[in-house]
């Protein structure tokens, strides 16, 4: 995690997962303005790469804010207004974690983390949708059809036709994650991941947990698996 040296804690989080074709640009977006803001940086696996202060003292990229570092020398372009830091012809080193750190004028900390994966210029296999019909109070289990997770895949599991991420796993970050409370907490407690295949298990599943499920496992190349699953049946407990 990040460390800011303040004695201030951060007042809010969230998290964005962001998945882009090499070669293509990508913005991540602040959502703020900089002139409401005393200070705005970004970090690239906790390496300070972009920077703007609201009286514009201080603006700099890369090799500018952290001088040796030249990963993403004349591929960053910073919006001095809103803070939005642009990656231009992504490559596939720029997989990993951007920091936001927003510090507005009353001292106050906010933070947006950006897990971006970007995948090589290949055509994305996508399986037929899978149906998958269960009661009510039941367990269902949905594979990913991986044997093993190797040391560089990514594995992102997304509900709804909004496609609120539900699950992820990056194995290098140490990552192996279910947001229960995405979307609107009706996944509390029912979401377990299998850390050696990425299969995703929904326990004591609801009428509303009903709906398509996506997985899309990031690794030699970008494979996608659709499930429609379906709840039937009233379950009581006694």
């Amino acid at each position: 995690m990040l460390i800011v040296s303040s004695p201030g804690v951060f007042d809010y989080t969230e998290e964005v997962s962001v998945l882009v074709m090499e070669g293509d640009s990508v913005t991540l977006n602040s959502g703020v303005q900089t002139n409401q803001q005393d200070s705005i940086r970004w970090y690239y696996n906790d390496i300070l790469i972009a920077q703007i202060k609201r009286d514009q003292s201080n603006i700099c990229t890369d090799v500018q804010c952290n001088e040796g570092n030249e990963r993403f020398r004349d591929r960053l372009k910073l919006d001095h207004q809103t803070g939005s830091l642009t990656i231009m012809n992504t490559r596939n080193t720029d997989t990993g974690e951007y920091t936001l750190v927003i510090i507005s004028i009353s001292s106050r900390f906010s933070e947006k983390i950006y897990s971006v994966y970007v995948y090589g210029v290949f055509a994305v296999e996508t399986n037929e949708t899978q149906s998958v019909s269960v009661m009510e109070g039941e367990s269902v289990l949905l594979h990913t059809d991986v044997t093993e997770i190797h040391t560089h895949d990514d594995i992102l599991w997304k509900f709804g036709a909004e496609e609120s991420l539900i699950a992820k796993i990056n194995r290098d970050s140490g990552i192996f994650s279910t947001y229960d409370d995405v979307p609107d907490g009706r996944f509390r407690d029912r979401l377990k991941l299998d850390h050696q295949t990425g299969s995703l298990t929904i326990t004591n599943i609801r009428t509303e947990h009903a709906g398509l499920y996506e997985v899309k496992i990031i690794a030699s190349e970008l494979s996608s698996k659709t499930f429609n699953v379906s709840v039937y049946g009233e379950y009581r407990s006694f």
